[in-house]
């Protein structure tokens, strides 16, 4: 479920807006101050819907206060439609305009495309692992080093892929070899053993000097 804040100074408006999105199956916060829609950001946000034309605060200022604490997209309502209106809020921090009065379908489907377009670049984030000097990119399944591309083997990238997701918690190799091949044979996780051996040699290869793929002695290996 998605967290909405609506920000209004009128009530008849904030009222109207959370029975509509919560029929929409959204969860919606509802502010009628600068000061209230602040406290507020405690709260996990996934979109903001911010009245320009507010008594204490405009809907510009806020915006301008809390663009560095929120990263949630920001829907200006407004019934101002002067083009330096829409500029100075896009300029602001805001990432769309809707201008009074509106329909309530138009303003799902512009809540919709932007919580889309969040979800697309969240996965694409998520879809490649940043430590140090080395990138690993889940989707295409390959490594680099300082940029360099380094071929590794599918069981070879599914070790380091299941490593760095789970950086700073050791595993014995028993652990990794059911984990990856699905079952543990005894014996057979000496074959952990050569993998981590031979990624670390690829690595050094391509320059690399940090030492990833850290021993634990008695126990098994941890992504550092």
């Amino acid at each position: 479920m998605y967290n909405i804040l609506v920000v209004d100074d009128e009530k008849e408006i904030t009222d109207m807006l959370k029975d509509y999105l919560e029929g929409q199956s959204y969860l919606v916060y509802t502010a009628h101050h600068a000061t209230e829609a602040i406290e507020k950001l405690n709260v996990h946000l996934d979109l903001i819907l911010l009245d320009v034309m507010m008594p204490d605060v405009s809907g510009y200022e806020l915006c301008l206060q809390i663009r560095d604490k929120v990263q949630c997209p920001i829907l200006f309502l407004t019934a101002k439609v002067g083009q330096e209106d829409i500029i100075r809020g896009l300029e602001l921090g805001g990432d769309d305009y809707l201008i009074k009065p509106f329909r309530l379908k138009e303003l799902k489907a512009r809540i919709d495309s932007h919580l889309r377009r969040e979800e697309r670049r969240t996965d694409s984030k998520k879809s490649i692992l940043y430590h140090k000097n080395c990138m690993i990119d889940l989707k295409s399944e390959s490594v680099s080093i300082k940029g360099q591309d380094i071929h590794v083997t599918k069981k070879e990238f599914e070790l380091i892929s299941f490593l760095a997701m789970n950086k700073g918690q050791t595993f014995s190799k028993e652990q990794m070899y059911e984990r990856l091949w699905g079952y543990d044979v005894e014996g057979e996780s000496r074959t952990i053993t050569e993998h981590i051996k031979n990624i670390r040699k690829k690595m050094q290869e391509a320059g690399e000097t940090e030492e990833y793929i850290k021993t634990v002695w008695g126990i098994g290996y941890r992504w550092e």
